[in-house]
């Protein structure tokens, strides 16, 4: 079974139609066959935090309890779920971090832990983060890199 851990910025942008990126997230959402489409709980936490922020979302900017609803919309889908954290993760995501352990907190925190998640669960990537795609990419790991149209 092909599984997919979509990024926070592919489920806004699926999400919301006044994202510069709607059109190609929709377009490869529409397209796709996997048959699993995964947030964890990372994601879902972020996919929540970013609705819920004006300065992201402007005047479309929703209440937590929109922000729920949302979520609860694409849970819908059966292809879609929030993935169980997979065991092995700690090991893969201080394997992932081992580069930056010299840096002070960055963003390669969570990069480092989606990637680590995609790994330890066999997971492929689905981002529009060209830094997530290399940092998924470095770890062998299956991604797909979505294109702004």
């Amino acid at each position: 079974m092909t599984s997919f851990l979509i990024d926070i910025n592919v489920w806004l942008a699926m999400t919301w139609d006044q994202h510069p990126q709607h059109a190609s997230a929709a377009q490869w959402y529409g397209s796709t066959e996997a048959e699993a489409l995964w947030f964890c709980r990372f994601t879902m936490l972020g996919f929540l935090r970013l609705l819920t922020n004006t300065q992201v979302m402007g005047g479309s900017v929703v209440t937590i309890a929109g922000a729920l609803d949302l979520y609860d919309e694409w849970r819908q889908d059966p292809r879609i779920e929030l993935a169980p954290e997979p065991p092995g993760i700690e090991p893969l995501l201080r394997r992932a971090l081992a580069k930056f352990n010299a840096q002070v907190a960055t963003k390669a925190i969570a990069d480092s832990y989606l990637v680590a998640f995609a790994e330890a669960a066999g997971a492929h990537l689905v981002t529009f983060d060209r830094g997530l795609a290399h940092a998924g990419r470095s770890r062998r790991l299956p991604v797909t890199l979505l294109k702004p149209q």
